[in-house]
């Protein structure tokens, strides 16, 4: 059997994405206060293109309610400070921020001044970065052994020691998986051998009775003092049962919506916000002169002409595109914005691509980083999507109508006798909305409210 080569030409369709195209869709998902940025950055560059002092009163929708003057001139100061540095004999208001560093950070930063080996050093950081922002590991030590960077694989007696060692770090009580771990782990802070005694049979036994706070009853269990029992219950009370919240930045994020909507004839309608509008257009004076006196040489100058002429028309379609899409969702949302989250109907982004004629992906870059101004608060584009859960009786309902209806429970819930995430699971079943638990931990934890236990003992 003989092996032959042969050569031939076969004619095949493939689709390729040009540069300007790449671009184009990279500036459609920065934020706007990215892509201010970049257009700041080409108006100082490109001779062909200038500020254009009647954009904001083109653009500004009549009727609508725009973001204060005050509020604008800030806006754009931000975000030409972005690109400006103060001179050497000045100091910024940035510069004087202080840096704060992630629970991450802070623990790496401790595990590379540890004499460790490499191996031990990796694994330390394996469990660091399972971490979840409140300090806590929620995922089992096993499923952290499938970790496919590191040969050969962890056993499981080495990923306990890699835990141990994070759990000897700063803040004390990091890497716990329990509150009872996390209050055990912070106990040898406490200095006095019988209060400590006292406060580790509670932890440890009778933490539901601590939550109570029922001295009475814990007094009668450990056959204690009621006045030493409630001296170590003050002193547990003084424990920080999420020690990575320390290190959440304490800053509010700063928002500028990039959206607006008003009322008009009864009905909710999108209109763009000047404030974050770049104020630039194409010069087509020195453009005219450049075509009379251009000659072979110029090509760095002919080359900043056509960006300039791409960079206007960009600014352009970004911006249409945002209102498209913002206009069809505040069409189909109309008894959100009447009613508030928990008048939320179920949206895909399949429905509004179909509606634009455009593809999906392009709404969700449209839709990220992007914020819209409401009657009930600023919200991203992409919060209005959700997938449709449908009731017992047969009628759909948003995800995020049920996470209102889960924040009005909890609302509602009697002083002290907070409800669990079961127990609103079971609420939400009678009224014919069948949840899962764990959807209405997701919910609860999407809307930054405490778990049963530390909402109790709050």
């Amino acid at each position: 059997m003989t092996a032959t080569l042969s050569l031939g030409t076969a004619q095949r369709q493939t689709q390729t994405i040009s540069p300007r195209l790449q671009q184009a869709v990279r500036l459609l998902q920065m934020s706007s206060l990215e892509f201010s940025a970049m257009v700041e950055d080409q108006l100082g560059q490109n001779p062909f293109l200038e500020e254009d002092p009647d954009a904001e009163a083109r653009s500004a929708p009549a009727q609508a309610e725009t973001t204060p003057v005050e509020d604008r001139e800030l806006w754009r100061m931000e975000r030409s400070g972005a690109s400006q540095r103060a001179d050497d004999s000045q100091v910024s208001a940035m510069e004087l921020m202080p840096e704060r560093s992630s629970l991450q950070d802070h623990l790496h930063g401790q595990i590379s001044v540890m004499n460790l080996s490499e191996r031990d050093r990796v694994l330390a950081a394996i469990v660091i970065e399972a971490l979840d922002p409140d300090g806590y590991l929620r995922i089992a030590l096993d499923e952290l052994a499938v970790f496919d960077g590191l040969l050969p694989a962890p056993e499981p007696v080495e990923l306990r020691i890699a835990l141990k060692r994070v759990q000897a770090l700063d803040p004390p009580g990091v890497g716990a998986r329990s509150v009872c771990e996390c209050l055990q782990l912070q106990l040898p802070a406490i200095e006095c051998p019988e209060t400590r005694a006292l406060a580790t049979a509670i932890v440890q036994e009778h933490l539901s009775l601590l939550a109570q706070r029922n001295i009475a009853a814990l007094a009668r269990a450990l056959h204690a003092d009621p006045f030493r029992v409630d001296a170590a219950c003050k002193r547990l009370r003084m424990l920080d049962p999420r020690p990575g919240w320390r290190f959440e930045s304490s800053l509010p994020p700063y928002v500028v919506p990039d959206v607006l909507t008003q009322r008009i004839r009864g009905q909710w309608r999108a209109t763009l916000n000047p404030a974050v509008m770049p104020r630039v257009r194409f010069n087509q004076v020195y453009a005219d002169l450049f075509r009379r006196h251009r000659n072979r040489a110029d090509a760095e100058m002919a080359s900043s002409l056509q960006e300039a002429r791409w960079t206007v028309r960009n600014v352009e379609q970004r911006f249409s595109t945002i209102l498209d899409v913002a206009d069809a969702i505040v069409r189909r949302q109309q008894h959100f914005l009447e009613f508030g989250a928990m008048a939320m109907k179920p949206m895909g982004l399949r429905e509004i691509a179909q509606e634009l004629g455009v593809h999906e992906s392009t709404v969700s870059r449209v839709t990220s980083n992007k914020y819209i101004a409401t009657p009930a608060g600023v919200f991203e584009l992409k919060y209005f999507f959700s997938r449709a859960l449908v009731s017992r009786s047969g009628s759909a309902c948003s995800g995020t109508a049920i996470r209102g209806l889960v924040k009005e429970m909890i609302d509602a819930e009697p002083s002290g006798q907070p409800l669990s995430d079961a127990e609103i699971a079971r609420r939400l079943s009678a009224q014919g909305l069948t949840v899962a638990r764990r959807t209405v931990t997701k919910y609860r934890q999407a809307l930054h409210i405490d778990a049963i236990e530390r909402r109790r003992a709050g």
